[in-house]
């Protein structure tokens, strides 16, 4: 039996901010579809050469109340980044809570808009613990 890996969908509540998110993660959309009978959006994003390994983001027009109220629909979003502390570091700048701040210079976990943790691990070996990272305590849940 083959399989292969498609997208992790995420339903959102305000798909701009959403979008807006990833965006400061790396990613770009790659494709849209609009659905008038079903009244709802689906916008696929994914990192840049890895059309292969998206996010399906899926924005209901008339808005989402079936979403349990700490919208953990799944574990977490993964994606490896070159420079773990500029990551964060960039996300931090545009206004985004570092919840697991990479402390061993590995692992960090952010959340979305929409309350879905998504986990950065840095690319390769870890980098040497540095701060503000090093001494910086957990927020919220990850």
């Amino acid at each position: 039996m083959a399989i292969r890996y498609l997208h992790t969908m995420v339903r959102v509540l305000d798909l701009d901010r959403s979008m807006e998110f990833y965006r400061l993660l790396g990613l770009e959309e790659t494709r849209r579809y609009e659905n008038e009978g079903g009244r709802f959006t689906l916008v696929f994003m994914a990192p840049p050469g890895q059309e292969e390994c998206p996010v399906e983001l899926t924005f209901n027009w008339d808005g989402d109340e079936g979403l349990p109220s700490d919208g953990r629909h799944f574990g977490h979003l993964a994606y490896e980044v070159d420079d773990i502390y500029a990551t964060c570091a960039h996300l931090m700048a545009n206004g985004v809570t570092i919840n697991r701040p990479p402390r061993d210079g590995r692992m960090a976990f952010v959340r979305s808009p929409d309350n879905v943790s998504v986990e950065l691990l840095q690319k390769g070996a870890a980098k040497a613990p540095a701060e503000p990272w090093a001494s910086m305590g957990n927020t919220g849940h990850w």
